[in-house]
């Protein structure tokens, strides 16, 4: 499974081998061998899925120490733009985002360390949207920054006036004043 760096520390796309013919195709989505050769010691506790429509967007969320969460990040349906933001403090790379298309057809997978917030917009009709996470949901730890923070000036390549937001997102604080104990 080859790994992808993308300029932020710990960030990997990955690629996985897809063997395809007549009858469709098979890969590997996750092998913790691979991961470890990577350098990735994580061990996933918990798998989460969603299903979500055209515009929908999703995000900035992360979970504070000590329940953050590391995630393996992938499409199975349809396709996203996946963003993330580096809130470790003292990182090289604070307060820049990253994005990913993600689709079924590419096949692409996003390795999301600890101290990143993580977000997505659905660019397909539908979409299934599935994710590794390294620790348990913990409410009490939720933390989260605005899609729209002029600061971080995201581009979720949709129409931001058009997008499907939750209310709890709507009301996410800017980046400069979200509550983070990630350090670098």
């Amino acid at each position: 499974m080859p790994f992808i760096e993308t300029g932020f520390k710990g960030l990997k796309i990955f690629e996985p081998k897809v063997f395809a013919d007549s009858r469709g195709y098979f890969f590997e989505s996750f092998n913790v061998k691979a991961f470890h050769d990577a350098g990735i010691n994580v061990d996933f506790v918990q798998d989460n899925e969603s299903k979500s429509q055209r515009g929908v967007l999703r995000g900035l969320h992360y979970q504070l120490n000590p329940m953050a969460q590391a995630k393996l990040v992938r499409v199975v349906e349809g396709e996203v733009l996946d963003v993330v933001v580096d809130i470790r403090k003292g990182s090289p790379t604070f307060g820049k985002h990253f994005n990913l298309l993600l689709t079924a057809e590419n096949k692409k997978q996003l390795f999301i360390p600890r101290g990143f917030a993580h977000g997505f917009s659905v660019l397909s009709e539908t979409c299934i949207f599935q994710y590794k996470c390294d620790n348990y949901y913990s409410k009490e730890s939720e933390g989260g920054i605005s899609f729209n923070d002029p600061a971080l000036d995201i581009d979720w390549g949709i129409e931001l006036s058009n997008a499907i937001v939750s209310d709890k997102d709507k009301l996410l604080p800017l980046f400069k004043d979200c509550v983070n104990n990630f350090v670098f």
